[in-house]
């Protein structure tokens, strides 16, 4: 008999913990320190034209470090121009951090902070509550549109934020990724209200609104070794982030745990190498520009 299952995403110090872990055994950090490197640049070509400052959202922030890069990226693309920084993150301890690291940056002096404790969602309320008008240059939003309630709106709103010659970033795993594979596979057992979302659900509903937009391929592999490893801690962090359930090992049949186990071992959701099992984790980036 299984025990009632917790969505991970709905506990947040053990989210964090997690969410830690993973960061620490999957190449996402590299592949966005890529994309900084290799796309942001022809991204940024126009977003400055004729400008002195640049209005930048960042929603789902988390602790800032990516932030603090896309920043720096920009710095460098217009020296001479300021920013306005708005932030949206709604966990607390996220947003501590996030104002931590700012305070230990050096260089920072051409950017003004706004932190906005709120989901998405509350942003948008607040935003049209005040009758806001401000136009943003560059919104990003990476690994975030799992959490709201309605994709197809938050993208909607916040594109109609843009700028001219803005650009909206979104980033969720690619729906051909061994990673939604299973969860796809098991979305009831491991109770799941609704389909697991993918970058694939975000550009059906943009095709469907004649939306124009570019995707890029970020390649991403999460090393899952430690998750066969019975009772290992580090494979227990790694398997609840996985499965988004708390204590996924604890609150799981052992049925169920070994056809989930069996299903990540598959040649088309992970290979094997050097001893290491490394899943496909890879994530889409798509780039929205200002409706017309």
């Amino acid at each position: 008999m299984e025990s009632p299952q917790t969505a991970l995403h709905s506990d947040s110090d053990r989210f964090l913990e997690c969410l830690d872990h993973f960061l620490k055994h999957c190449t996402e950090t590299q592949a966005m320190q890529d994309f900084i490197d290799n796309l942001l640049p022809d991204i940024m070509a126009k977003i400055g034209n004729g400008k002195s400052n640049l209005n930048v959202i960042g929603v789902g922030s988390g602790c800032g470090d990516l932030d603090l890069k896309i920043l720096s990226a920009l710095h460098h693309k217009y020296p001479e121009m300021t920013v306005d920084n708005e932030v949206i993150e709604p966990n607390p301890q996220q947003l501590r951090d996030y104002r931590d690291l700012v305070s230990q940056t050096p260089g920072l002096d051409y950017v003004r902070f706004i932190w906005n404790e709120m989901t998405a969602e509350e942003f948008e309320e607040q935003w049209k509550e005040n009758k806001r008008t401000k136009k943003a240059d560059l919104i990003h939003m990476f690994q975030m549109m799992y959490f709201v309630k309605d994709p197809e709106a938050t993208v909607s709103f916040f594109q109609s934020l843009l700028n001219r010659n803005g650009r909206l970033l979104i980033t969720l795993h690619s729906g051909n990724t061994g990673w939604v594979k299973m969860l796809e596979a098991f979305s009831k057992q491991l109770g799941a209200s609704e389909e697991h979302r993918s970058s694939d659900h975000i550009k059906r509903f943009l095709d469907s609104k004649g939306v124009r937009y570019q995707s890029h391929n970020l390649p991403i592999q999460l090393d899952i070794t430690k998750c066969f490893i019975e009772g290992d801690e580090d494979g227990e962090l790694m398997l609840d982030f996985v499965t988004d359930v708390v204590h996924f090992s604890k609150t799981t049949s052992p049925e169920l745990k070994a056809k989930i186990l069996e299903f990540l071992r598959r040649p088309e959701v992970s290979v094997e190498s050097n001893g290491k099992v490394l899943m496909n984790g890879d994530s889409e980036l798509i780039i929205l520009e200002q409706l017309t």
